[in-house]
């Protein structure tokens, strides 16, 4: 956990700046769940950000990608964040949910729905992935 968070924090300073970043109500509700300090915290850091629209689009591909079993009926959240990202043509989805998202596996698996309705996928990685070189 200490190493995941020094990562994002690296992430945060190094290359942060050469991101378009954006946010969607999903990331705005985890974000302020939890400790009241370090949710205040957190929002802070993306207060600026663009949030990204819930459209039934999202909510179609959403249904999808759980209906397909490859993400867990109880994971709906985790299926929201690809289809939000997705739908808005995002270039990565950036994430230390590896259980569900930066999952090799299940990743070709969502891609296959995504394609089939249409869309293309964002590069799903943890900020340690897209540190660049």
């Amino acid at each position: 956990m200490a190493a995941h968070q020094q990562a994002t924090k690296d992430w945060w300073i190094e290359r942060r700046r050469e991101f378009e970043c954006f946010v969607s109500q999903v990331v705005l509700d985890e974000a302020s769940a939890g400790d009241p300090d370090e949710a205040k915290a957190r929002m802070e850091m993306i207060s600026d950000f663009p949030v990204l629209e819930i459209t039934e689009e999202t909510e179609s591909l959403a249904a999808g990608i759980i209906n397909s079993g490859a993400i867990p009926s109880h994971a709906v959240r985790d299926a929201a964040h690809i289809a939000i990202a997705t739908v808005s043509h995002m270039d990565y989805l950036l994430t230390w949910n590896c259980k569900h998202l930066a999952n090799a596996q299940i990743i070709r698996r969502v891609a296959v729905v995504c394609n089939q309705t249409g869309y293309n996928m964002p590069v799903i990685c943890t900020p340690e992935e897209l540190m660049g070189g």
